[in-house]
């Protein structure tokens, strides 16, 4: 359903039919994981005027993947991640998502 870069991917779906026989299927709720659980593999040094899309292009390749850094760094507010420059963010893995071809080799603080 969701692409394997995707903040949704591996998260069951489920169905609710409604009182006019209507069937709808939807995702379940994804549960945020904890920081500390998260394999990390670098850090990156926040730099002014920067956005966490920039940031998650210069890291990993791919501007959409901003919502790993929040996931790595407890943060619920993208923003957040790079409001103070001069804050290190850790560089995490994905929880459920296989590292194969998400992680860009020698990636560089950007």
């Amino acid at each position: 359903m969701f692409a394997v870069t995707s903040r949704f991917y591996g998260i069951p779906t489920a169905v609710l039919r409604t009182p006019d026989g209507r069937v709808l299927t939807y995702v379940r709720r994804r549960i945020l994981p904890h920081p500390e659980d998260l394999a990390q593999t670098g850090t990156y040094l926040v730099r002014p005027a920067q956005r966490p899309d920039v940031v998650a292009f210069a890291v990993f390749g791919d501007a959409e993947q901003w919502w790993r850094l929040a996931d790595g760094n407890r943060v619920v507010d993208p923003d957040e991640l790079t409001a103070v420059p001069g804050r290190v963010l850790r560089i995490t893995l994905p929880a459920a998502i296989p590292a194969a071809g998400l992680i860009t080799p020698g990636a560089a603080n950007g």
